[in-house]
């Protein structure tokens, strides 16, 4: 198996439980809130794949496919069209409503164009040194392999948040 098959594998589970996290929920689901500045199933899934988005296109330089493919309009959120959910507010995470058909397509978009640029990618690229403001500075492997851990954190969380609700 060749380094971009083991990360597409990767990717692929993400969008397995993404999916399957908000498949058939209605809004008021994809909303609901088990505790009161808890994350609900339709955030966790839709900062999942604006994590993923953001941070495979800055490494592969290519536009986010929030705003390449007209998402960020689409979703008509109360947040600046760069947000991908890091630091916001309880009030702000509540501020999401969402059909989860267009949540699902926006995570399939953003898989496509994952895993489009990861089989692109040959061992030898995992070494390049993506981000220097950390020590030691991180390579490409390892910021790939923080999206994929953080992802899988978020869908898992979602999937937990609808076993809940009994869904």
């Amino acid at each position: 198996m060749t380094p971009a098959e083991l990360l597409t594998d990767a990717f692929e589970r993400i969008l397995e439980a993404g999916t399957a996290a908000v498949d058939g929920l209605d809004a008021d689901q994809l909303a609901h809130r088990p505790g009161v500045d808890a994350n609900p199933i339709g955030w966790l899934v839709w900062h999942a794949a604006r994590v993923q988005d953001d941070h495979v296109a800055g490494v592969a330089d290519l536009e986010q496919v929030w705003t390449a493919q007209g998402f960020a309009r689409r979703f008509d959120l109360p947040y600046d069209d760069a947000s991908i959910g890091y630091g916001q507010s309880s009030e702000e995470v509540g501020a999401l409503r969402v059909e989860a058909d267009l949540l699902v397509e926006y995570l399939r978009a953003v898989h496509a164009q994952t895993t489009a640029y990861v089989a692109t990618l040959g061992a030898e690229d995992l070494d390049r040194v993506v981000d220097e403001h950390w020590d030691p500075p991180v390579t490409l492997a390892v910021r790939l392999v923080s999206v994929v851990n953080d992802d899988l954190q978020h869908v898992g969380q979602a999937a937990y948040v609808r076993g809940l609700l009994g869904a």
